[in-house]
């Protein structure tokens, strides 16, 4: 990466983390590039070199979480274990917890796009993972269904535990998670 790429990465950082510590302060549709500039420590003309507008920042911190997202399922390979399962379903909690952008989208109706977005993402992701796996009694088809279900209970449960304030550990919650994969889809697996 050259030093130009390395600036323009920074500054884009720099702009989102502004963007996810204001959500924590202020109504989403009441952030403006004034409170991000101020935020990011940068110049308007540096927003601008990087987004539109405010509508096209949060198509980028969309686009991030559901990159982020992508990330942490790749780098879950299931298992009959259940403590690899239930770090990995951890791992999404703390993320949740950690990311206020997608708390806020999961606590409120405004998240409506974004989730159309996300699952119609994870339903191409999971089509082209089941190759990868054997079913026992179930066709790829009633597989890749079951998969969606597990995917919107893990939204299901993501969103009880936000709209609580977080206030369940993040490890509570993350049992609750295993065991519905464990017990839910994983049987069908192998």
């Amino acid at each position: 990466m050259n030093e130009l790429d390395e600036r323009y990465s920074t500054a884009e950082d720099a702009i989102i983390d502004a963007f996810f510590l204001l959500i924590k302060e202020k109504d989403f549709d009441k952030i403006t590039v004034a409170d991000v500039i101020k935020r990011a420590g940068i110049v308007r003309s540096t927003f601008y070199n990087h987004y539109e507008n405010i509508p096209a920042l949060v198509t980028a911190a969309e686009d991030k979480t559901i990159d982020d997202i992508f990330h942490m399922m790749e780098s879950f390979h299931p298992e009959n274990n259940k403590d690899l399962c239930r770090s990995y379903f951890l791992a999404i909690c703390n993320y949740t917890k950690k990311n206020p952008f997608l708390a806020g989208l999961l606590e409120s109706a405004r998240g409506d796009g974004f989730f159309e977005k996300a699952m119609l993402m994870f339903h191409k992701y999971v089509t082209g993972r089941s190759d990868e796996y054997h079913f026992r009694n179930v066709s790829k088809e009633q597989y890749t269904y079951m998969i969606a279900g597990t995917i919107g209970a893990t939204i299901g449960v993501l969103h009880k535990w936000t709209a609580e304030d977080f206030a369940s550990p993040a490890e509570n919650i993350a049992d609750i998670l295993t065991t519905i994969f464990l017990n839910g889809i994983f049987p069908f697996m192998y």
